[in-house]
């Protein structure tokens, strides 16, 4: 080793990306079997920035999306996804007209008005009032009152919400109509947050202010708590992902829909995309588990041309020549995984895919000769993986370890104490019932009779608000950059030096000889 540079040395023990994933053909590597050499730093990990372009269009301050299936990215959770800097992909298990809707959602989402606030009506006693609060666990008492036709009667102040007062009604304890404050919401249109922020300064101590159609039914509500937690955004490290019009970032995923003599049904696929374009989705995504595929390239080259400036998002694929495939139809984003996921079988059930490091380094490299990005999309369950699947890809699609999140919609179960959620595999015979055959190249009316399931149901355990989980999971990218002494996303590949782990070294890198008590989301296996 006299007379070698210390990059010389590295590179002999740690190769980096080039040397090592050619070194060790043909075996295909996935996140345990590979660890990350460590580097100088002159970063703090709390300074590492983790904003990524997807293409000239997404702009995104986490690389982490939510993956587009059913029991996890509808809305709400492209909401939260959005306010915390990613991107929500809205599954298409649904009707078009459903999803168009779903997207709406989170485009008119106005973070601090609430759109259909709980209300009480004036003949119901104090004392229901205080059971529905602990019934449904609220963290507020304060209450408009409506009529049946949603006509604002006043407002019961949470002062008057109280033990003493059970028997007494909600008509004698509230504020009514002529005491509360109000404006018509075609008033407020146009800056919905300056003129609830303006109305606030304005009037002290007033902490809600109702909004009304002009025939004084309640459309909503701003709170005082909520317009100081947008202001608070500008002094944020990691900022909401919106667009030009101040508007959260959503994305939505579509099928290669065909006609029953097979042939792409082109008009509904435009006819779909357009809507969700008319309501400012800011990515589609062409998504299938064959995505070097007749159908997805002709997908994708009709939505290239009849919408040039969309962002569109492509795969799966696992190889070289499907990123220049998909890249050369038109795609500005690949998704590469086939048949990593912790609900997938699809290497069971068809013997085909690519462990997951190997073939997000295969398509990097042609993603990189041809000027697009691309997805690690499956069989991360911690985040040490993002921070591997970083060092090659430019961003993650995260299924599993959001499942269990509050805002994922899939069914809620209680299993000796503990709350799961559903989470299933768009692969599963349930899912392809309900829309997603196409994924898998099959016809929905099939998905009983002839489709093999590729994928499985099961259960995640409930983890909590989607923020907790995320706040978990970029402390544990941005440790691992401060690692590499990267400051950003660029940098972290740049740095990237890799070894192999032996199975004893896989059982050392997690905790042994313990019984664990408590595990971080970060550490979360599947």
């Amino acid at each position: 080793m006299r007379g070698r540079s210390p990059m010389e040395v590295l590179s002999t023990f740690f190769p980096a990306a080039e040397s090592f994933f050619h070194a060790n053909l043909p075996m295909g590597l996935t996140f345990d079997d590979i660890s990350l050499a460590t580097r100088y730093s002159d970063i703090l990990p709390r300074d590492a920035n983790l904003a990524v372009s997807l293409s000239p269009s997404l702009h995104l301050q986490i690389p982490i999306l939510s993956a587009d299936m059913d029991t996890v990215t509808e809305s709400a959770m492209a909401i939260r996804m959005a306010l915390n800097g990613g991107l929500g992909l809205i599954h298409y298990n649904m009707s078009d007209d459903a999803q168009v809707k779903e997207v709406a959602r989170v485009k008119n989402h106005i973070h601090g008005f609430i759109r259909e606030p709980i209300t009480v009506a004036a003949d119901q006693k104090i004392g229901d009032v205080l059971n529905r609060i602990t019934r449904k666990n609220f963290r507020f008492s304060t209450f408009p009152v409506v009529d049946e036709s949603g006509h604002l009667l006043g407002l019961l102040p949470g002062s008057c919400v109280k033990e003493r007062y059970r028997e007494r009604s909600v008509r004698e304890a509230m504020t009514p109509r002529t005491g509360v404050y109000a404006v018509q919401q075609s008033t407020i249109k146009n800056n919905p947050i300056e003129a609830a922020d303006r109305f606030f300064t304005e009037n002290i101590g007033i902490n809600k202010l109702l909004i009304v159609d002009e025939n004084d039914r309640l459309c909503g509500l701003f709170t005082l708590s909520d317009i100081e937690r947008i202001e608070d955004e500008a002094t944020r490290i990691v900022k909401p992902a919106r667009d030009e019009r101040f508007r959260l970032m959503c994305g939505a995923a579509i099928a290669s829909h065909r006609k029953a003599d097979g042939t792409l049904d082109a008009d509904r696929i435009v006819e779909h995309v357009g809507g969700l374009v008319d309501e400012g989705v800011d990515a589609v995504a062409v998504s299938t588990a064959h995505g070097f595929s007749q159908g997805v390239g002709d997908s994708v080259r009709l939505l290239r041309e009849q919408f040039p400036d969309l962002t569109l998002i492509a795969g799966n694929v696992t190889s070289a020549e499907g990123v220049e495939f998909l890249a050369a139809a038109g795609a500005n984003t690949i998704k590469v995984g086939q048949g990593p996921g912790s609900i997938c079988t699809t290497r069971i059930v068809a013997g085909v895919g690519i462990p997951q490091m190997t073939a997000l380094y295969v398509t990097s490299r042609a993603a990189a000769k041809h000027g697009v990005t691309i997805l690690a999309d499956g069989g991360i369950t911690k985040s040490g993986d993002i921070v591997k699947a970083l060092t090659l890809a430019d961003g993650v699609i995260c299924g599993g370890l959001l499942a269990g999140c509050d805002e994922a919609p899939g069914r809620i179960m209680e299993i000796n104490g503990k709350t799961y959620k559903q989470y299933r595999g768009m692969g599963s015979r349930d899912a392809m019932k309900e829309g997603s055959a196409a994924r898998y190249g099959h016809d929905k009316k099939d998905a009983i009779s002839k489709a093999a399931p590729e994928g499985i149901e099961a259960l995640k355990e409930s983890v909590g608000p989607l923020d907790d989980v995320l706040r978990e999971l970029i402390g544990g990218i941005q440790s691992g950059m401060g690692y590499l002494g990267a400051g950003d996303l660029p940098t972290l590949r740049t740095n990237a030096h890799y070894i192999r782990v032996s199975p004893a070294g896989q059982k050392e890198a997690a905790p042994h000889d313990v019984i664990t008590v408590k595990a971080s989301t970060s550490q979360a296996s599947e």
